[in-house]
C-alpha cells in the first residue's frame, strides 16, 4: 500500500506521547481550578461568618494550587499556540509563515531554558524550607517553574519541527500550525 505524498504521515509514537500528556494536562488544568474554588470560597464565607471558622491552611492551598494552575496553563498554551500573536505581514506564504513562527518558537524557547535552569535552581534552594502556616514543603510549588520550563521545550520541539518541514517542502510538514483542537487531536 502506497502513501499518498500530499497525505500527512501517520503520528508518530513521539508525537502520540505528546498529545496524551497535553491531555493529561488539560485535566489536570480543570481538576485543579475545581479544587481552588474550595479554598478560595472557605477564605471568603470565613470572613462575613463566624458559622464557618478561619482557616489557615486555605490561604496556603490556594496559593499552592494558583500557582500550578497559572504554570500548567501557560504550557497548553504554548502547545496550542495561544500566546499573543501579531500580524505584521498577512499575505505570506506558508514557508515564510513557517519562517517567522520559528524565529517567534526561538525567542520562547530562550525563555523556556531559563525557565528550566532557574527553576531547577528555585527548587533546589526550597528543598529544605517549608511554608510559614501550613509546614507544606516549599519545593512543591517551586517545581512547578522547571516543569513548565521542560513542557515548553517537548512542544516546542514537536512545533519547530513542523515549521522546519514547512521550511523544507516536505509533505505533512505544519499539520499542525496552531495546536491540537479541544479534544486533543492533531489537526
Amino acid at each position: 500500500m502506497s502513501m499518498s505524498v500530499d497525505s500527512p504521515p501517520a503520528a508518530s509514537p513521539w508525537r502520540r506521547m505528546l498529545t496524551g500528556y497535553y491531555r493529561v494536562l488539560c485535566v489536570l488544568l480543570a481538576v485543579m481550578l475545581a479544587i481552588l474554588i474550595i479554598p478560595v470560597s472557605l477564605q471568603i464565607f470565613s470572613r462575613f461568618t463566624h458559622l464557618i471558622p478561619h482557616y489557615i491552611w486555605t490561604e496556603e492551598m490556594a496559593r499552592f494550587l494558583f500557582v500550578w494552575t497559572i504554570m500548567i496553563g501557560s504550557i497548553v498554551g504554548v502547545r496550542e499556540s495561544a500566546h499573543f500573536d501579531v500580524d505584521i505581514w498577512p499575505r505570506l506564504s506558508p514557508r515564510q509563515n513557517a519562517a517567522m513562527r520559528l524565529f517567534s518558537r526561538f525567542c520562547v524557547l530562550v525563555v523556556a531554558v531559563v525557565f528550566l535552569w532557574m527553576g531547577i535552581e528555585f527548587t533546589d534552594q526550597a528543598i529544605y524550607r517549608t511554608s510559614e502556616l501550613a509546614d507544606l514543603p516549599l519545593w512543591i510549588i517551586h517545581l512547578a517553574w522547571p516543569v513548565a520550563g521542560a513542557s515548553w521545550l517537548l512542544f516546542l520541539a514537536e512545533q519547530i519541527q513542523d515549521d522546519l518541514r514547512i521550511l523544507n517542502g516536505q509533505p505533512g510538514g505544519g499539520q499542525d500550525t496552531t495546536g491540537p483542537d479541544v479534544k486533543g487531536n492533531i489537526a
